[in-house]
């Protein structure tokens, strides 16, 4: 019983690590009727990777629709991430993995931030890209973040 609390408040931690905080955002269409259309900028910490934040602009869609929650917002994303800290890992992480997903429609859109380790330059690189259940968009952001050569990324 002890171990399944533990567990599931470990979860609860890392849940909530990995959610947007809003830093700022910019109105670009005013909207009579809702609110107005904007490019809002989130920044996420990386929960595997003490001392690494990512910045992700994208615009979201106001109006009626966008009120409601029912508008689909555009899939173009720029990403940048930066060492906010002395950079440390807790244990060990995948060569590929994604570490962010934010829903931008009421059901089949999703903006994606994936994680890659290039190890010969001891590296950190962060794509991100939106994708729908049928297709998704061509459409991308990357930036990388270089890890001190005294501190190796631990891969599994």
């Amino acid at each position: 019983m002890k171990n399944r609390l533990a567990l599931t408040l470990a979860s609860c931690l890392i849940a909530a690590t990995a959610q947007a905080e809003t830093v700022g955002e910019v109105d670009t269409v005013f909207k009579f009727i809702g609110p107005d259309h904007k490019i809002v900028v989130d920044a996420y910490d990386d929960p595997k990777v003490q001392g690494v934040a990512c910045y992700v602009s994208r615009a979201k869609t106001g109006g009626v629709k966008g009120a409601l929650g029912l508008a689909e917002d555009k899939s173009e994303a720029s990403i940048a991430c930066r060492q906010v800290g002395p950079i440390s890992f807790a244990k060990p992480i995948a060569q590929q993995e994604e570490v962010f997903n934010e829903r931008i429609s009421l059901v089949f859109k999703k903006l994606r931030i994936v994680r890659m380790v290039d190890v010969k330059r001891n590296t950190l690189v962060y794509l991100t890209y939106a994708d729908r259940v049928i297709e998704g968009s061509p459409q991308n952001s990357v930036t990388a973040v270089a890890v001190d050569r005294a501190t190796a990324i631990p891969v599994k």
